[in-house]
């Protein structure tokens, strides 16, 4: 061990490279430098940068000793003689190291000038070497432009800086820019070996890898603390020496709260933190520990095997690979943003324990997310059976008609189904969150209802008293059955129970409740030479026709619409009206005329009128017309949209315009059509 002496010098200075091939990390630096070197291109500036302690100086005073050194041999100093000795203990008059971040200013670079047409004593070149150089200010830079560009002979510059961004470009195109990267941590741990077997101490394997890992690639930093902790912990160190000194948790302590999280046991987890920190560990400690803990989580989650570890020693990565399969990535990363939120918010809390604690519990909450995307991916490929919904009353069919059989809807519970394992039922959240995934990936069976007796075809028929023949000049056919419209029969309505029945028992009871629909009005209005056929099968959505009457029933279905749901306005309207062929005025309040306002937008207008158009089955538009009564209340508005009760579907008879002969009459059959006028009733009356 090293006599103790007042004049002690720190590792990070003794322990300096002092030649190309020492330094360690930066091989592609040194061997494009020793190139220049021998083949005689070395350029008048050079730029290192990189983060802190990763020898950006020390390499310039290394190049600054081998482009003076008279001994130097493949591109390295002899380290030797008294221009070597010289550089390396700082006293060379002619390599000139200035802290750009004191020596800043306009006037500093001034006088820079001033000596740099100074020529060198006995070296062949004068070096200035700048650290820091990003701190110079804007006319310092300006100042050394012309200066850079076209140096005297004999005189070079090295700067160094951790923020090459905040250096004008003018100052950047005149340098040959070299980066240096952060060291290895098995790099920093070898190198502290060395050092420890030269300075006569004994440190444990772990020790060691703890210092270089809290190194994080500065090796000065890593021979900064290793200083300190061969003061602190004698000739032998251990690792647990490293977590005294630095107040951390051990690696075992890490890994079993990991295991407590992904168990979701808070009451231990907050044990282990509350006994942590009365051992000793610092709060903001542990927290970047859990935090590199976490990613170390991710990476092996991510199967980045090859990535080193931050957090806990290479011996527990079978450990950490284990635990990062049981949480899963999706788990570890949600957990690893709840660490990160809650450490940024650390530094303006003053309750900094409490923050700590609730990002714990609140990782002990978090569900299993890998597995329910796993299930909802196997769910999504079929690869899992679904879970019985529901029981119908049919049976599945055994035979598959063919190809373009009907599906059942997804919105009716399918039939039977083999379930979902145990394994995978039990991550899931609830039961209905599985039930509603389930119902909209599923495709269920067809099924097949028995065939309709006669007798039940019977009890639903209404018996149709006979009707005269059809006078193919008076009246066109009434009533024919299309072949789009027995093709609508066929579809099967939506329904607690599904069945598909054969297209002949579809038409015949069709075509029965049509004709006890719209007999009773065929016979009351035919003459006695007409005769009635099956009528068409019911449109699959009623559509109400614009009669005098009808206004409330439209109106209703208007504000219930799925269309206009973006227009809640409507439902403050009085009403609606008729104003004419296939035009209707919205009525609203007289004194509310801004719900006039908002609906007229070009926008609002087409909407509405396409869905009027949809009920009413006919090209309506639409006008605003303020309400008479301005005082209605609220309860009569309500009323007057009450829908009212539907009168029986009559189904169109033409009539003979021409043995009209009141235009007034005429007028109101071509507006309003047959269906609410007995012709035959007004032409007596008149």
């Amino acid at each position: 061990m090293t006599e103790t002496t007042g004049n002690y010098t720190v590792l990070a200075r003794r322990f300096r490279p002092q030649a190309f091939d020492e330094v360690i990390g930066q091989e592609h630096v040194a061997q494009a430098l020793k190139n220049a070197i021998k083949a005689g291109r070395v350029a008048h500036a050079y730029l290192f940068t990189g983060a802190r302690g990763v020898g950006k100086t020390s390499t310039a005073r290394i190049l600054a000793k081998t482009l003076n050194c008279p001994n130097s041999h493949e591109g390295n100093p002899c380290n030797k003689c008294e221009i070597c000795l010289g550089i390396s203990e700082g006293r060379d008059v002619d390599i000139l190291e200035i802290d750009g971040a004191s020596n800043r200013g306009i006037d500093d670079i001034r006088m820079l000038r001033a000596n740099v047409n100074v020529k060198s004593m006995r070296t062949k070149y004068k070096i200035y070497i700048i650290d820091e150089v990003h701190m110079l200010t804007k006319e310092a830079f300006n100042a050394l432009l012309k200066t850079l560009e076209e140096p005297p002979p004999g005189v070079k510059f090295i700067f160094c800086t951790t923020e090459p961004q905040k250096l004008p470009d003018t100052i950047l195109s005149r340098c040959q820019r070299f980066d240096f990267s952060t060291i290895e941590t098995d790099n920093i741990s070898h190198r502290l070996k060395q050092i420890a077997k030269a300075e006569g101490f004994e440190v444990s394997d772990d020790a060691v890898s703890l210092v270089a890992r809290r190194a994080a690639g500065s090796m000065r930093d890593s021979q900064s603390l290793f200083d300190q902790l061969l003061a602190f912990g004698g000739e032998h160190i251990t690792a647990a020496d490293v977590h005294r000194l630095l107040g951390t948790a051990d690696d075992e302590r890490l890994t079993t709260l990991a295991d407590a999280l992904i168990k979701r046991e808070r009451r231990e987890v907050l044990e282990l933190l509350d006994s942590a920190l009365s051992a000793g560990v610092q709060l903001s400690e542990f927290v970047d520990q859990l935090l590199n803990y976490m990613r170390d989580l991710m990476v092996l989650a991510s199967h980045a095997d090859a990535v080193s570890l931050l957090s806990v020693s290479s011996s527990y990565r079978s450990l950490l690979q284990k635990q990062a399969q049981q949480w899963g990535l999706r788990t570890v990363v949600a957990g690893l943003e709840i660490l990160a939120e809650t450490k940024s918010r650390m530094f303006r809390a003053s309750h900094a324990r409490s923050l700590v604690e609730l990002a714990l519990v609140r990782m002990t909450m978090l569900q299993d997310l890998q597995q329910m995307e796993t299930i909802i991916n196997l769910l999504q490929g079929g690869k899992v059976a679904p879970v019985t919904l529901g029981t119908g009353g049919a049976s599945p069919s055994t035979e598959k008609k063919n190809d373009t059989a009907d599906v059942v809807p997804a919105n009716i519970a399918p039939p039977d189904t083999v379930p979902v394992e145990e394994a995978l039922v039990e991550v899931l959240p609830t039961e209905e969150a599985l039930a509603e995934a389930v119902s909209a990936e599923a495709v269920p069976n067809v099924v097949e209802a028995p065939p309709i007796s006669e007798e039940e075809v019977r009890q639903e028929s209404v018996s149709v008293p006979e009707t005269p023949p059809v006078v193919e000049d008076q009246v066109p056919e009434i009533v024919q059955l299309e072949e789009q419209q027995l093709t609508a029969v066929q579809n099967v309505e939506e329904g607690p129970e599904l069945s598909v029945v054969s297209q002949e028992e579809a038409t015949e009871t069709a075509v029965t409740r049509e004709i006890e629909t719209s007999a009773p009005f065929v016979a009351d209005n035919l003459e006695p030479s007409q005769s009635s056929e099956p009528a068409p099968a019911a449109e699959p959505e009623t559509v109400l026709e614009v009669t005098p009457g009808s206004e409330p029933d439209i109106f209703s279905q208007l504000v219930s619409a799925p269309e206009v749901k973006g227009l809640p306005q409507l439902k403050s309207l009085s009403g609606l009206a008729i104003s004419g062929p296939n035009r209707l005025d919205l009525i609203y309040p007289a004194k509310y005329d801004f719900l006039r306002q908002s609906l007229s937008r070009q926008d609002s207008v087409v909407l509405i009128q396409e869905t009027l158009s949809r009920i009413t089955g006919q090209d309506i538009r639409i006008d605003f017309q303020p309400s008479q009564d301005t005082e209605t209340s609220g309860d009569e508005t309500a009323i007057s949209k009450a829908p009212r009760p539907k009168a029986p579907a009559l189904r169109p008879v033409a009539v003979d315009l021409s043995n009209i002969e009141d235009e007034f009459v005429k007028a109101a059959v071509q507006i309003f059509g047959s269906t609410s006028i007995n012709v035959q009733k007004m032409l007596s009356d008149s």
